[in-house]
């Protein structure tokens, strides 16, 4: 096996075949079987991104490919759900058809078994690195920093993926595809569909990413010069690079709809820095839930200033009952907040009130549905003067960011990416640090200025425009 005219070791090989049998003999194998599709309703983003969900048919259905494009994504954690949202709005933007492919979706099929196990490992993983550092430290920081980052990690990927590709075999060729997670890019490849773009996260480059024969789409330069020499993949040895044909950089992956109004949300964070008007902080909690030590004391140390209806706090935490039960049990003040649970049409509502409205308090937002648990921090976040998040997806958002301690040792280049860009802190590793730099964005005028000033100028610099031109890549570009 070769990646990029690489050797993969033979033992490395053998590695995974054997981790593909494994895979076979636990979730099946079904590569003898066709899957048909047909478009079905998303009540969440259909209206306002044009999505449409791509739902199992028993039997052939004639579909209008002439402007579609798929969205070929996992539900895993909230990152990569949120690099589909912000491609499929462009995509509609721009006047095609987002048609969202999530593989994780489809439990029935052999693929979809192997994702939903691999999921529920990695956000225990997760979980489990924010209380107890040894395992942190040990085991999940080196998994995700060096482990992830091998070139061999990519090739157990490859078979793995082989698993997946009956979703794929009766989608014409020619479709482009975007795929914002690499096991759709891979599955995709392997199945001869020729347009695929595979959407990279993060600032760190990894193996795991890689999918040969698709288009590589990397949001920032740093990133752009890892991937193409492979830098650090195979230790110290200089590999073979990624093509120049194969390779793009695009800019951050944000929706039209941020980019769009980023002129005008900026304009009225101002407004709100210099007449001293109440801030509006997002807290919004990733896809695994964790870090909720860390939610506790952030809340505890703002609740004077909510009181004091200087702050308009808005805890956003996804599809995490749990956390919100939890989170209330450990402050009782927050019994008293408004809490939007299930409740779609109220968020929306909301929103509208927050453009001109002059709210405080407290507001807390649950949803057991994955696409408003997303979705509402989408929505929030043009609101908001200070968005507190872990250095993920969102670390490349045109929001003004306290980014806190990170969950994997990937995500640190998230935030010195946000950093340097002056749209982000550095990463606050603990919450003292963490407790500090909010007292100083929320106290001092020149922070929370010069971050709204760093997007504008990002913005004039097409920096946000990773979306538009990935989706433009897709429908202008076939392989080689």
């Amino acid at each position: 096996m070769e990646i990029f005219k690489n050797r993969i070791k033979k033992s490395d090989e053998r590695k995974a075949l054997k981790n593909q049998k494994k895979l076979k003999k636990k979730f099946g194998d079904d590569s003898g079987k066709d899957y048909y599709f047909t478009s079905g309703v998303n009540e969440i983003i259909g209206p306002p991104l044009g999505v449409e969900n791509m739902e199992l048919a028993e039997s052939p259905r004639k579909t209008d490919w002439s402007k579609a494009i798929i969205i070929g994504n996992i539900r895993m954690g909230y990152g990569h759900y949120r690099i589909s949202m912000a491609i499929a709005s462009a995509a509609n933007y721009m006047g095609y058809r987002p048609l969202w492919l999530d593989l994780n979706a489809y439990k029935e099929t052999a693929g979809g078994k192997i994702i939903s196990h691999l999921n529920d490992l990695y956000s225990l993983g997760s979980r489990l690195s924010q209380k107890f550092s040894l395992f942190d430290r040990f085991y999940w920081e080196p998994l995700n920093t060096t482990g992830f980052k091998k070139l061999s990690y990519n090739a157990s990927d490859i078979k793995m993926c082989e698993l997946m590709t009956p979703l794929f075999k009766n989608i014409p060729k020619n479709v482009p595809l975007i795929a914002t997670h690499v096991w759709p890019a891979h599955a995709a490849v392997l199945s001869k569909m020729e347009r695929v773009v595979n959407v990279i996260p993060d600032n760190w480059a990894m193996g795991l990413h890689l999918a040969e024969g698709s288009i590589h789409a990397v949001q920032t330069p740093s990133a752009y010069f890892s991937y193409k020499t492979l830098k650090g993949m195979d230790g110290d040895k200089i590999l073979n690079p990624i093509p120049e044909k194969e390779i793009v950089y695009t800019g951050h992956y944000i929706d039209h709809e941020l980019v769009s109004n980023i002129k005008d949300d900026c304009s009225r964070r101002v407004d709100r820095i210099k007449n001293s008007k109440p801030k509006r902080v997002l807290l919004s909690v990733g896809g695994a839930g964790a870090q909720k030590e860390i939610f506790v004391k952030i809340i505890k140390g703002l609740l004077p200033e909510i009181e004091a209806e200087k702050i308009l706090l808005l805890i956003n935490v996804g599809d995490h009952e749990g956390l919100l039960n939890d989170l209330t049990k450990e402050i009782p003040e927050l019994k008293n907040a408004s809490l939007f649970k299930n409740d779609w049409s109220g968020v929306n509502k909301f929103v509208k009130k927050l453009t001109a409205g002059r709210e405080s308090g407290i507001y807390m937002f649950c949803d057991d549905n994955i696409f408003s648990a997303v979705y509402a921090t989408n929505l929030l976040m043009r609101h908001t003067d200070i968005l507190i998040t872990k250095p993920s997806e969102l670390a490349f958002y045109p929001v003004p960011k306290l980014l806190i301690k990170r969950v994997g040792g990937h995500e640190a280049w998230g935030a010195i990416r946000s950093a340097e860009m002056g749209d982000g802190t550095i990463e606050c590793g603990t919450v003292d640090l963490s407790l500090q730099m909010l007292y100083l964005m929320l106290n001092e005028k020149s922070m929370l200025m010069m971050m709204n000033e760093s997007i504008l100028n990002a913005d004039k610099a097409g920096i946000y425009n990773g979306a538009y031109k990935a989706v433009e890549i897709a429908v202008s570009r076939a392989k080689g």
